[in-house]
């Protein structure tokens, strides 16, 4: 599972080799932070809108991929890529604004935006003279 949270600007990694035991492969991620919101982008090749899951259940945003297999019909001759499926977990900081998650996802790329809560974000303070 990765955390991602608002203080340490960064995620974390606690179990990258579990969804690999079970078959799945663990899609690598780049997790950038904004003024309003923190931006993840998993790589998933071989997924489309079709085949792709994004599941909040509390705090835990785990996000699934199921690759197409090859031609409908054929038989593989040879093959180097595996059939296997991708899947991560997440936990998420308090401080993002789970209601108003949003996801794309674009030639194998997904897109996850998570909202700062109005709370969370940075806001300048008037100083009066």
């Amino acid at each position: 599972m990765t955390t991602v949270t608002k203080t340490e600007n960064r995620a974390t990694s606690t179990n990258e080799t579990g969804a690999e035991a079970r078959g799945y492969f663990v899609p690598q991620v780049n997790i950038v932070e904004t003024k309003d919101s923190f931006v993840l982008e998993a790589e998933m090749p071989g997924v489309n809108k079709d085949g792709l899951e994004v599941l909040l259940e509390g705090n835990e945003l785990t996000i699934v991929g199921r690759r197409q297999t090859g031609v409908p019909g054929a038989e593989p001759v040879y093959r180097e890529s595996s059939p296997r499926d991708f899947r991560r977990e997440f936990v998420l900081d308090p401080s993002i604004d789970t209601a108003k998650i949003s996801a794309t996802i674009e030639q194998g790329v997904l897109t996850v935006t998570l909202p700062k809560a109005e709370k969370a974000k940075p806001r300048k303070i008037e100083v009066s003279g």
